[in-house]
């Protein structure tokens, strides 16, 4: 018998969690819920065999559904949680679990608590290419990991777009590689020093670099912006990860299409090349129906306590770059321009829906 879902929000990533629910032969969509009437009239085209419902409460009130996938913004997420929590629903949630982080370690609190199965998607800790540097650092053919660089810039979402409930950049898509680089390491944050700028005069930073220790001795540096030619003829983007051992290193590059390993250690080198897979969902989800099936929680699969480390310190990273003399450069309006510019839009990074609604 496939598992009953209800999907709570219906914007960019609950589209993405609809398709590949619906491809994935464990689980049914019962529910799909959005406060905004368009994106309803979305679902409805895209899920007939839903029920289409503006209040999500009608979800926690149907006893048939076992799992709900929160892709809501952060400062609904707590309440939701709650509410799962209370009626034995299982839970995968979008990053962060709440908007703050009192809020997040009481979303903590409450599912380390519950005997419910729940998750939040950190999807780059399940990606394989990562999996595959993690393996090679296990492997000792690199000697001891003694420093971790990560490095990820776009056009991305520009500011004022929305998501204002996730925070700036370094901490709506920052704590992602905040969280990757600890689980790198397999150790806790120590010490760090964050140097943003405010592009085009935004009041937060738009792009930030840091770098620092972890309570094992290994070192650092995450770059992370949403800068990277938002107004260029031809978008394009840098993202790579390299880990480097005492004796050997990998690293790993993707277009967001294929994802490339190198791993140079002492006994072999390796090249590996894959489809880069997207946000993983599909993953998360198999990892969700195996927990569901067998009654015990997979701990391949990211955890609210993982979310809510990594977000808090995202904000502390973020904080210490307020302190260390934050510059403005651009204007106003540049970012009035970039906005038009993404408007118009049918193909770039991190379009919402409401900018492209046949997506």
């Amino acid at each position: 018998m496939k598992t009953p879902v209800g999907i709570i929000g219906f914007g960019r990533m609950g589209r993405c969690y609809l398709k590949e629910l619906q491809q994935n032969e464990a689980f049914e969509v019962a529910y799909i819920c959005d406060n905004d009437a368009e994106s309803r009239e979305v679902a409805r085209k895209q899920a007939p065999e839903a029920q289409i419902v503006a209040d999500d409460q009608v979800i926690f009130d149907d006893n048939n559904v076992q799992l709900v996938v929160l892709s809501t913004t952060a400062d609904a997420r707590l309440q939701q949680i709650r509410r799962a929590c209370a009626t034995g629903k299982h839970i995968i949630a979008e990053k962060p679990i709440a908007d703050t982080p009192e809020n997040e370690w009481e979303a903590v609190r409450l599912v380390e608590q519950s005997p419910i199965m729940s998750t939040a998607n950190m999807y780059l800790q399940n990606s394989w290419y990562h999996e595959a540097m993690s393996e090679a650092v296990k492997s000792g053919d690199l000697g001891e990991l003694a420093i971790v660089r990560i490095c990820h810039m776009t056009p991305g979402l520009a500011p004022g777009e929305g998501h204002e409930s996730e925070g700036p950049s370094f901490h709506d898509c920052g704590m992602h590689y905040v969280n990757l680089a600890r689980w790198l390491a397999q150790s806790e944050y120590k010490t760090w020093h964050a140097q943003g700028i405010r592009m085009w005069d935004w009041k937060d930073p738009w792009w930030l670099q840091v770098h620092g220790t972890f309570e094992n001795g290994i070192v650092y540096d995450i770059t992370q912006g949403f800068v990277y030619g938002q107004l260029s003829k031809d978008q394009t983007h840098n993202s790579y990860v390299e880990l480097i051992g005492t004796k050997g290193f990998c690293r790993m590059k993707h277009d967001f299409k294929t994802a490339v390993v190198d791993i140079h250690g002492v006994t072999e080198t390796k090249h590996i090349e894959r489809p880069h897979g997207g946000k993983n969902i599909d993953r998360l989800i198999a990892l969700m129906a195996e927990s569901i099936e067998t009654g015990k929680r997979n701990i391949c699969m990211p955890s609210f306590r993982d979310s809510a480390i990594a977000s808090e310190y995202a904000w502390k990273m973020l904080e210490d770059a307020r302190k260390n003399e934050l510059p403005s450069i651009g204007t106003h309006e540049e970012l009035e321009e970039i906005w038009e510019h993404r408007r118009n839009l049918k193909d770039g990074y991190g379009l919402l829906p409401r900018l492209n609604k046949n997506v």
